[in-house]
């Protein structure tokens, strides 16, 4: 259960988050309803989250296994539900969308994606534990620039993951709606 009300002020930034939410994700994102109840924290997030859309040095796979890999690490459930749906409709396979948790054991990884989870769980122990010849491998396998942007991006998915765990938010039930449902009589 939400440790904050959902039901933030209607103002009209509010308002203009909840049409855009709508719009884009078919429903209105528990995070925007949590930070509606600040103005600046809800401005600064959008403005920031509009900016990292427009990162594109990292594969998007890999960054979306990164994403989820911390968001695993952390234990938020609203981050891994909101990121298998999108991944999902990024039409990422549903094997590696299903095995993240499990990522270690899976066979569905290539060595680079197990490389990046890794780096991203690693990332995310408190304190970070991050090896020198894991990063080492990234950076001469990705590249300097995509190698800033994924450790840019599993510290944006902490700070995310850590604001949603903490202000009790969980499932939406996004992942829901990317099964495939039971045939009727079935």
């Amino acid at each position: 259960m939400a440790r904050i009300s959902l039901t933030p002020p209607r103002t009209l930034v509010n308002r203009l988050t909840a049409w855009y939410s709508r719009r884009t994700y078919g429903k209105v994102i528990d995070p925007l309803l949590a930070l509606g109840h600040n103005r600046r924290v809800l401005m600064t997030d959008a403005r920031f989250e509009m900016s990292l859309a427009r990162w594109k040095a990292l594969d998007s796979g890999l960054k979306e296994l990164a994403v989820m890999a911390s968001a695993a690490a952390i234990g938020c459930s609203w981050c891994m539900d909101f990121g298998y749906w999108l991944s999902h409709n990024k039409r990422m396979a549903p094997d590696k969308l299903r095995d993240v948790p499990r990522w270690r054991s899976s066979d569905a990884y290539t060595p680079l994606e197990r490389d990046v989870m890794e780096y991203a769980e690693a990332m995310s122990a408190t304190p970070p534990a991050v090896e020198d010849d894991l990063a080492e491998r990234l950076r001469l396998r990705l590249g300097e620039a995509a190698f800033v942007e994924l450790t840019a991006i599993v510290a944006v998915e902490n700070l995310r993951s850590r604001i949603n765990s903490a202000l009790g938010l969980t499932s939406q039930g996004f992942k829901d709606s990317c099964e495939i449902p039971a045939r009727p009589g079935a």
